[in-house]
Formats: structure tokens, C-alpha cells, sequence
């Protein structure tokens, strides 16, 4: 054999799937990433507090809408506050809200925290709750995918749906009683509305 040939030739045949494994590797394309998902960290600390709160603004929507009493708006935050910590959808975004809820309830603090509907001169603050429901989602929606703003605004009318289903309203001693209210069902169309516009 030449002194070439020699060069050119295998030395077994480990050597020569070396070189077909490394000419293929620098060929192949990267592992691409999952779908993105939108989290607490695209929103700016006070929009990140408005999205944790939205659900219980829901829930307020529905006691404005009908106010009864401490018994009946006790029903209804407890509803709020199951609704809000047990969410239907897996979505990361609304998962990581709901366990922002969790941690906040745990540690006993008031969700609506710094979150006033009335205000003198403004409009009613039921009128008032829903352009907040709607500026939130318009929030969620400028940041995240359409699946996740869905589901987010889903879950602001689930958590509405709760509170409007914790208490019968009207009636004398719980006879003639509604489960909801002509007012709360009308809110409920009004939540609905506010949180599919944005």
C-alpha cells in the first residue's frame, strides 16, 4: 500500500461511523423549544396584581349586582376563593395565577387589596368593576396567546358563575327563593361581555 492510501483508509470500523456521526450532527437543526407560554414575569408588578385580583372582581360583580346579606355575601366570597384556586384550565399562565390566589389566601390577605369600585364623581361600581374585569383582560390579551387569554377569561366568568350560585336570593327564610338572581344573570351576560371584547 502507498503511503496515501494509507491515509485514506478506515483504521476499523469504529473510526468510520465516528465520522458519519459527526458529518450528521453538524447538519441537524437544534431541538426546537415547546410553544411559548406567557408568566408572571411579562407583566409589570402592578399588571401582575390586577390579573391576581381580576377573579375576585368577578366575584364582586355578582354581589354588587344583588347585595343580600353577610350571610349570603360570605357564601359568595367562599365560592370566589374556591373558583379562583381551583381553576378548570391547565393553561401556565392561569395556573400561575391560581397559585398566586393560593399563596395570598394562605397567608390571609385580602385579594382585593388596594382595589376601591367606588369612587365620587365615576360611575356606579358595578359599572366600574366591569371596565376594570375588561382592562384586565385587555392586559392578559396584549401579553399572552389567544388559548391563554381565553382561558383566562373563561375563568373570570367561572369564578363569577360561583358567587352567583353560592346563595339563593329573594324569598322569605330560603322559600321562594331563586338560585340566581335576574340581576346576577344579567351581570353574568355583562362579565361575559367585558371579558370577550378585549
Amino acid at each position: 500500500m502507498y503511503e496515501a492510501d494509507r491515509d485514506n483508509v478506515p483504521r476499523d470500523a469504529g473510526d468510520c461511523h465516528e465520522g458519519a456521526r459527526t458529518a450528521g450532527a453538524a447538519h441537524r437543526q437544534p431541538p426546537t423549544k415547546g410553544p411559548a407560554v406567557t408568566t408572571k414575569t411579562d407583566f409589570s408588578e402592578e399588571e401582575w396584581s390586577r390579573i391576581v385580583r381580576a377573579p375576585f372582581v368577578a366575584g364582586l360583580a355578582i354581589s354588587l349586582a344583588d347585595p343580600s346579606g353577610p350571610i349570603e355575601a360570605a357564601k359568595e366570597s367562599m365560592a370566589t376563593v374556591k373558583s379562583a384556586t381551583n381553576p378548570s384550565s391547565r393553561e401556565q399562565l392561569v395556573t400561575e395565577v391560581a397559585l398566586d390566589i393560593q399563596a395570598e389566601v394562605q397567608q390571609k390577605r385580602n385579594p382585593l387589596k388596594g382595589y376601591r369600585p367606588s369612587l365620587e364623581g365615576t360611575a356606579p361600581s358595578g359599572e366600574q368593576v366591569l371596565v376594570e374585569l375588561s382592562a384586565v383582560q385587555a392586559i392578559v390579551a396584549g401579553q399572552a396567546t389567544p388559548e391563554e387569554t381565553a382561558a383566562f377569561g373563561q375563568w373570570l366568568v367561572a369564578s363569577a358563575q360561583a358567587a352567583a350560585n353560592a346563595a339563593k336570593e329573594g324569598g322569605f327564610m330560603g322559600f321562594g327563593a331563586a338560585q340566581i338572581s335576574k340581576g346576577e344573570k344579567e351581570m353574568l351576560d355583562q362579565v361575559r361581555a367585558a371579558v370577550s371584547q378585549a
